[in-house]
């Protein structure tokens, strides 16, 4: 009588895990995943493309206004050579930071391109 109930608890117990043991990992991905999240890692719809393409905006804004407060300190200098040069040296690198931007994205698209088969970014097509 032991034996059998012992028996009929661990059957009742770890069937519904068995079960759950047959599933693939692409299965228990999937099943983690959100609603909203992409599907694939590379492709124009793709994480790497989304996070890449947020980044380079961040960046491309950020020196947008660095360039601006490098203009308004030039203005404001008001002829100080040490002002001056400190506003010249704001946009200068504020430039040289949206040159090596896209660069870096220029590699990254590269990259992902490699391994996706195809091209990504704005016009790409998805994989």
């Amino acid at each position: 009588m032991g034996q059998q109930f012992i028996h009929t608890v661990a059957t009742s117990l770890f069937i519904p895990f068995a079960a759950a043991f047959n599933m693939t990992m692409e299965d228990g991905a999937n099943s983690a995943r959100g609603v909203d999240q992409a599907t694939s890692l590379f492709g124009a719809s793709g994480i790497f493309t989304t996070v890449t393409n947020v980044m380079l905006f961040a960046v491309g804004a950020i020196s947008v206004i660095m360039i601006i407060i490098g203009g308004l300190r030039y203005v404001v200098s008001g002829g100080n050579a040490a002002n001056v040069s400190t506003a010249k040296n704001t946009i200068l690198y504020a430039i040289v930071g949206v040159i090596v931007s896209i660069l870096a994205y220029a590699m990254i698209n590269f990259v992902i391109s490699s391994f996706a088969g195809g091209a990504v970014g704005g016009g790409g097509t998805d994989v």
